[in-house]
This record gives C-alpha cells, structure tokens and sequence, in this order.
C-alpha cells in the first residue's frame, strides 16, 4: 500500500515548516567557529581528547589531478570481513560465520585465494568442548577454527557479541597471519581498532563486564599485536571508514555548549563543502590535516588509556588513533581514515597517506581499490547466507528459530 497523495503532501507540508525554523547558516559559522577556536586542543575536564598532528588545516584538490597523481604506495593490501550474520537454532545454539579475505593491488592470485575462516558458537552446554587449533585447508592457502564463547552472557546482546567477535576475529588474525608478507601499505576496511567492541563500556553495563574477559581480550590484542607488526617494520598500517559515526568531537562540544550536528561527520561536512553562488563545488576533494584522538572509544588506545590492561610491546604514544577527514563532494560524503600515531608522527609518512588516500578515493570515487577487493572477496550473498544457514541445520538436526521479522524482512538486520 502507497501514501495517499494527501498524506504525502501533508507530509511535505511539515517538512517545510522544519525548513523555516532550521537555520542552516548558522550551523555553518558555528562549524567555523569551532574549527578556529576550540580543536586546538579540544579539552574535557583538562584532558585533551583531540589535537592536530602538526599543523591544523583544511586544504582542496582538484579531483583530475589527485586521480592521475603518482602514488606514494603503488602496491598495497586491503582486509576485510564478512559473515552470515548470527543465527539463533531451535537447540539454543547462537552461531555466525565470519570469513575473511585480503584484496592486493597490483592483482595478487594466492593473496586472493588465502582465507580466513571462523565460527563463533555460543551454546548452554558446559561439556562442549572443541579443538582450539587452525585447521589449514585448501592446499595451505586457508585455515579455520571453531571460536567456543563460554564467557560471555547469554542476555539479550548473545547475537550481537557473537557476531562482533567473530567478525573482528577474523579480520585481524587474517591480517596477521599475511603481515610479514606486506612491505609496502595495509588498509583495513573500517577503524584501525575494533570500535565495536570497544563501545561496550558505553553501552551497557553487561557488555562492559565481558570486555573483561579472555575471548573479548584476545579479539582486541590481535589489534594490538597488528599495530604493533607494523610499526615494529617500519610499514604503515592505515584504517578507511566508509561510514564514519564517531561522536568524539561532538560529544566533547556539548560538555561546553550544543552541538547542532548528529556526529563528527556532520560537522566535517559543514566544514569541508565548498559552495559557489549557492552551488556546490563538485570538482574537488576537500579534506583536513591529521588529528589525535583520545575520546570516545578512541580513550582506550590513548596514552593515558589502560588499553584494557593488556601488554603493549611499544611506547603508549604510539598507539594512539590518529585521523584525517576526506569530503567527495560528487557523492557528498564524508570518509575518515585512520592510522597508529606511531605512523602518523612522521611529517613525510603522513602526508604520503593523505596523497594516497586521496588519489585513491578521486579515481575510485570511493574507498581505495584494494579495500573494494577484499569486500567483494570476503562478501558472503544473501542466497550463500540462506544456503549454509540450512546447511548448518542440517549438520546440527536443529531448525532455525524464527520470528516475525524473519518472515517479513528475512532476518537482515544490524549489528555493531
């Protein structure tokens, strides 16, 4: 059933009424008052969550020559990390399947075919048991494991912990398992560190009592022990996030006076878009200097941060996430990316990235091309997903337990 047009204009009718009382010019120079005098530093209760790296600025390029630009890095990987997302069985198990893959540019063939593979299982039964060693298959190129997650809560938040620790599991034990083999760049397909997991502390108290357990904290030390491969190495280790929700700088603004914005994106936007006789500039990319973050869950990896209390093999410093801001007005989107300040404290390396990030996002009109690799590798489609759930049903003399939603979205839904 569609809208009667008289709802649909009734509806249009209040839309023009926000318009009238939104002010977005004023959201504009608030933005530019905020860029001049309150990110350097941005501080809460003394503590600085946000600085440049060096020195703060905004800067264009036109999208043509950032396209046809020599690349500092011409060789490069990507990693990402798909899943069929959890299922809930009639017998109580809770299971998703993460699989992860790596994308190479120039073509690589045996990077492309290696894998990574993993199910994450949450089960009532405390007899359970199953081998925790990698099985390799596919000739060596891949392996797999069983991930067994007795310590977590079977609460209302089992599917989405389940997902998310498999998820990230399997993305960086994939990057670690391939990082001796890469000298030149790395890019994760999303941030440098597992925010999912680490917006526990703010989401619920359940979800940050199991931050403090093994299976969680292995999750997050694979991050750890990746940042440090690479710094170890000498080379640069990046993180693209195509949808950038953090509300470091926004939530900081509010402890001072309202912020008008959503999130952090909102406001680069405000910042970055470029506008000519009331038009956008559609033909070049805009984007910030490089800047320290200590908020948010960002506060983890932070110098002062207890990083969970895990062993850190490096100086504090340099784990600290460090980012960038890039609009492509085309689209009229906004990307982060992302890198360990142990990277970003050099002047050169840092302005490579940008240089790279930039060519990359001008010709793909999109996340770099080694990042669209792995996620088409590690991609899983919604008839794989149908096909190993039944599968999996099969294997366990179980069926899936349904609701509604199943029936009328098909069980398509969001997790961290």
């Amino acid at each position: 059933m569609t809208l009667d047009p008289v709802h649909f204009e009734g509806i249009a009718a209040l839309a023009r009424q926000v318009g009238r009382e939104v002010d977005d010019a004023s959201h504009r120079e608030f933005a530019e008052t905020v860029w001049e005098g309150f990110l350097d530093p941005l501080e809460v209760d003394g503590r600085r969550v946000l600085e440049p790296v060096g020195e703060q600025y905004r800067k264009r390029v036109a999208i043509e020559d950032a396209a046809l630009c020599e690349r500092p890095f011409p060789g490069s990987y990507g990693v990402d990390s798909g899943t069929i997302n959890p299922t809930t069985y009639k017998n109580g198990v809770v299971m998703d399947v993460a699989h992860a893959a790596m994308g190479r540019v120039p073509t690589d063939l045996d990077c492309h075919r290696s894998r990574t593979v993993i199910i994450g299982l949450h089960a009532d039964d405390d007899a359970l048991t199953f081998p925790e060693d990698w099985v390799i298959y596919d000739e060596g190129y891949s392996r797999r494991r069983i991930l067994l997650l007795r310590d977590i809560d079977r609460r209302r938040y089992t599917e989405a912990t389940v997902h998310a620790l498999s998820l990230y599991l399997a993305e960086s034990e994939h990057a670690l398992a391939n990082a001796d083999g890469i000298d030149d760049l790395l890019v994760l397909d999303g941030p440098l560190y597992p925010k999912g997991l680490l917006s526990w502390r703010d989401r619920a108290p359940e979800l940050a009592a199991q931050l403090e357990e093994e299976t969680p904290r292995q999750v997050v030390a694979s991050y750890a022990r990746l940042v440090e491969n690479f710094l170890d190495r000498g080379v640069p280790i990046a993180g693209f996030v195509k949808n950038p929700a953090s509300k470091r700088i926004t939530t900081a603004l509010d402890e001072r006076t309202p912020a008008p914005w959503a999130d952090d994106a909102a406001l680069f936007v405000r910042l970055l878009e470029r506008r000519e006789d009331g038009e956008r500039v559609r033909t070049e990319l805009t984007y910030t200097n490089w800047f320290v973050s200590r908020g948010g869950t960002d506060r983890t990896f932070a110098a002062d941060g207890d990083a969970l209390g895990l062993d850190l093999r490096r100086p504090a410093a340099d784990y600290e996430v460090t980012f960038f801001a890039i609009y492509d007005p085309r689209d009229d989107v906004l990307y982060t990316v992302e890198a360990p300040y142990g990277v970003t404290k050099d002047e050169e390396t840092r302005e490579a990235l940008q240089t790279q990030m930039l060519s990359e996002v001008a010709s793909q009109r999109g996340p770099p091309e080694a990042i669209a690799k792995a996620d088409e590798l590690a991609r899983i489609s919604a008839r794989e997903k149908e096909s190993l759930r039944r599968m999996i049903e099969g294997e366990l003399d179980t069926e899936l337990s349904r609701t509604y939603d199943d029936l009328r979205w098909g069980g398509e839904e969001a997790f961290f």
